[in-house]
């Protein structure tokens, strides 16, 4: 799988992080979250964002999804073709842009209670226009089906396990066929067993389908299944651990 250390690989990123930075402001005084940031990720990688909790980790997803502002520093991604600065969009423009390039997956999972899986899926797919009705209730059961939920499809996000959720979450994520998914600790809450079955899922997304994943997790055992890993120390990127 090529990464940006590949010499033979000559594409641009697809992700480019520039001198990112993110200050906080507390009653305690500002808070540097991010110090200056610089990172590239290609198409086509598996990246790990490893680090202890409170190393700056979520923020910089943050940054990377523009759902948060930067303090200073640039985030530029190519995921539909051309580069796009997305901190200098409006925001309207933004959340369309999101929906159709980025897929997220939170720790959490975030599905609708009130809606069953497959309404949960064709959300996103409704909001972007990007599929007629039926077209979009076909796609939810093909991603349903990748994720092994499709008997599932009907019923309410309270009737399935935790495993469950975050399949379907991924499945979520993937509903307008997205160039790049964002995970922010997608396996911290799910048992051993449970966590491993969602990260070979990731990695058949990257070898199968040839997704551009970034996901962030505390857990260091991980570090050898990413294509690049690379780990946050107090807000920067530790330059020793070879990325």
């Amino acid at each position: 799988m090529p990464t940006q250390s590949d010499p033979g690989h000559a594409s641009r990123p697809v992700i480019e992080l520039r001198g990112v930075v993110k200050v906080y402001s507390t009653a305690a005084g500002d808070f540097t979250a991010l110090n200056g940031i610089d990172l590239q990720v290609d198409e086509g990688e598996f990246l790990g964002i490893l680090g202890k909790s409170g190393a700056g980790k979520s923020t910089l997803l943050n940054m990377l999804t523009g759902v948060d502002d930067l303090t200073g520093g640039e985030v530029i991604v190519r995921g539909n073709g051309r580069p796009v600065s997305i901190h200098s969009m409006k925001e309207d423009d933004l959340a369309l842009w999101r929906g159709r390039t980025l897929g997220i997956v939170y720790q959490s999972f975030q599905l609708l209670s009130m809606l069953t899986l497959i309404e949960n899926i064709t959300l996103p797919m409704d909001l972007c226009g990007s599929f007629k009705t039926r077209e979009s209730r076909t796609r939810a059961i093909e991603l349903l089906r990748l994720v092994e939920l499709e008997e599932h499809a009907d019923k309410l996000p309270t009737h399935i396990s935790g495993g469950q959720h975050q399949r379907a979450a991924i499945a979520r994520a993937l509903a307008n066929d997205p160039p790049i998914l964002v995970a922010d600790e997608p396996t911290g809450s799910l048992d051993s067993t449970t966590a491993d079955v969602v990260f070979q899922l990731f990695e058949r997304l990257v070898t199968e389908q040839g997704k551009t994943i970034v996901m962030v997790t505390h857990d260091g055992s991980l570090a050898g299944r990413f294509s690049r890993h690379v780990t946050l120390v107090d807000g920067e990127l530790d330059r020793h651990d070879g990325s």
